[in-house]
């Protein structure tokens, strides 16, 4: 395995992506056909991998490796993110640079899913089981059982959220499951027509003192989202340190250590690419 500088890795996929991508024009982007408008082709990467250094908990080292939307990212993270609960459609969504193409996307009000709430998904309103002990509610309505808040239940159990990922790191510092999953089923294969995450989660793991993070996702704007992914991924091993470290002293013995990050497809439209790198010749 190759680690480097995180200035080191982006200059890496830059490279790439100069060099080495390959024209594809999909069908379907976000869920919308796209096969009949020349201006959605792309290039891109496949199958691309990168592991790089965290040598600081300093957020200002990171905004100048990284270079991320910000005050978005910070604002975004904080607000929404590591809120505790499950936000949509939130606000910060407006803040973004590119918020006016995320508008086309809100149905209902909200959105067909947000980070916040795959981060925070035991009180979504739409319930994936009984909403308490021996209930009889209609498993798809709000539920209300006595006025106690219910949790949503997989096929056999509750489920979990970020705080249980980092109680079960307290708990058993060496595990090898502490995992956060922002694909979940309901997004396998696409049944309902909607966007579905572009993240599938991330695994946390802890050796001689050292907290690292593996994130693996599917597809990835390089231009538009894949340094505020990578911002927030940090943020987010570093927010899990934090908070491990409120809950068990002795995790204040322990240091950021590593980003892992495999991407799927990597990918620009071809406007964005000629823009970056100039057209062709």
């Amino acid at each position: 395995m190759t680690t480097s500088s995180l200035k080191a890795s982006i200059q890496m996929i830059d490279r790439k992506m100069k060099l080495y991508s390959r024209p594809v024009h999909t069908a379907t982007w976000q869920s919308t056909d796209i096969s009949h408008r020349p201006e959605a082709a792309m290039r891109e990467l496949t199958n691309l991998t990168f592991t790089a250094n965290l040598p600081s908990e300093d957020l200002n080292y990171y905004r100048d490796a990284i270079k991320p939307n910000l005050p978005w990212a910070d604002r975004h993270f904080v607000i929404e993110r590591v809120s505790g609960s499950p936000i949509n459609p939130g606000t910060t969504w407006r803040e973004w640079p590119y918020g006016n193409s995320a508008l086309n996307f809100l149905e209902d009000e909200v959105f067909s899913h947000t980070y916040a709430e795959r981060y925070w998904p035991k009180h979504t309103d739409r319930k994936a089981g009984p909403c308490c002990e021996g209930c009889t509610c209609n498993p798809n309505q709000v539920a209300a059982c006595n006025g106690v808040r219910s949790i949503n239940r997989g096929i056999r159990y509750n489920y979990g959220d970020l705080d249980d990922v980092v109680k079960l790191l307290v708990k058993d510092p060496l595990t090898r499951q502490a995992y956060l999953p922002v694909w979940f089923p309901e997004d396998t294969g696409v049944v309902h027509g909607k966007r579905v995450p572009c993240s599938l989660g991330y695994h946390f793991w802890m050796r001689d003192n050292r907290l690292s993070v593996f994130y693996a996702i599917r597809s990835c704007d390089w231009m538009r989202h894949a340094r505020d992914d990578i911002y927030l991924t940090i943020r987010l091993l570093l927010w899990v340190l934090q908070r491990a470290r409120t809950i068990d002293t002795a995790w204040k013995a322990v240091k950021p250590d590593e980003l892992s990050m495999w991407i799927g497809n990597l990918h620009l439209f071809i406007n964005d690419w000629n823009t970056m790198y100039g057209k062709p010749t």
